[in-house]
């Protein structure tokens, strides 16, 4: 993995004030992001926190390469350093901050013929729920579930693997990450018709895929 990111790789002064953290971690996105403007430079370590773990799970599930993903999250958040100020504060940090990270995997797959990709835990839900995102394991779940939907992670990733690389970021967005539709087209710069038509697609070619190894 590359070096931290320049903004991090000032390690906190062990006497900030407690009370300080925790009054950045009641504040939604658009405050922290204001925060930060206005000087408080904790901010942005708190715009890590909440985003950092989120996006290498998008970007890993998306490439198919960890320790790539982790350079990119490092190149996610340096990028954000970059352009915080012209950011426009009237949108959601989140769609921003996933475009970003969205671009950035799209330019790594298109350096590739073929990238594995993990995605979401079951696939026998309803496809038009708005569920929450997916979790693999959960830790009240006996062992021999968690065997089963170790199992069934595995045949995920292998069968997601086929799908076409431009469906998979709608595909990861929308089933694991519990985005909108808006929201998707917004971050992948398609219009909804083409976002919905993309993840009906890959909807059908995954259930194709996986559907003969569940038998």
């Amino acid at each position: 993995m590359t070096a931290p990111i320049e903004t991090r790789a000032r390690a906190r002064p062990a006497s900030a004030p407690a009370a300080e953290r925790f009054d950045l971690r009641e504040l939604d996105d658009s405050r922290v992001v204001a925060a930060y403007l206005a000087g408080r430079k904790r901010a942005f370590d708190e715009l890590v926190d909440r985003y950092q773990k989120r996006l290498l799970n998008f970007i890993y599930r998306t490439i198919g390469d960890r320790e790539r993903a982790e350079d990119l999250v490092q190149e996610v958040f340096i990028r954000v350093h970059r352009h915080l100020q012209r950011f426009d504060q009237s949108k959601k940090f989140s769609t921003w901050i996933y475009t970003i990270a969205s671009n950035l995997a799209k330019n790594e797959l298109r350096n590739r013929s073929r990238s594995p990709l993990v995605l979401f835990q079951t696939i026998k839900k309803n496809w038009e729920a708005d569920h929450r995102p997916l979790q693999f394991e959960d830790p009240n779940h006996r062992p021999e579930d968690l065997y089963r939907r170790r199992q069934l992670r595995r045949l995920v990733e292998e069968s997601v693997a086929q799908l076409p690389k431009h469906h998979r970021v709608v595909f990861v967005l929308r089933e694991l990450e519990g985005k909108t539709y808006e929201e998707i087209a917004e971050i992948t710069k398609c219009n909804l018709g083409t976002v919905k038509s993309r993840l009906n697609r890959a909807r059908n070619r995954f259930a194709q895929i996986i559907g003969p190894q569940l038998d």
